[in-house]
């Protein structure tokens, strides 16, 4: 675990706080050998050096993308497709309902090719 990263989640409102910690517990149990650090000022979390997620957080949300996503659909609502499709975001509000099984399995299908 990377202290600038944890520095990043507490710097954030309450309800961040914890979507961050439960994404980033997330990522390292999906992908056990994940690297992270503060890259552009917000955790990024690596495989063998190649980008697998990050997680952003801006008022009123946090957005945890993913690379590597051409082969994994946009489902409105959900999560969506950046770039020419090869990232896909999910964007979480306050008070929002998260799946975040549904986002490991996403999460597990992008970063299994790295």
């Amino acid at each position: 675990m990377n202290d600038e990263v944890a520095q990043y989640i507490s710097d954030t409102a309450p309800w961040q706080q914890t979507v961050c910690e439960k994404l980033r517990a997330m990522i390292h149990e999906t992908v056990p050998a994940v690297e992270e650090r503060l890259q552009y000022g917000k955790p990024h979390f690596l495989k063998n050096g190649q980008h697998a997620a990050v997680i952003a957080v801006a008022r009123g949300k946090v957005s945890f993308m993913v690379f590597n996503a051409t082969g994994i659909p946009a489902v409105k609502g959900f999560i969506r497709a950046m770039g020419k499709g090869e990232r896909k975001c999910a964007d979480i509000e306050e008070g929002q309902e998260v799946d975040y099984k549904a986002l490991a399995e996403i999460l597990e299908k992008t970063a299994i090719a790295l």
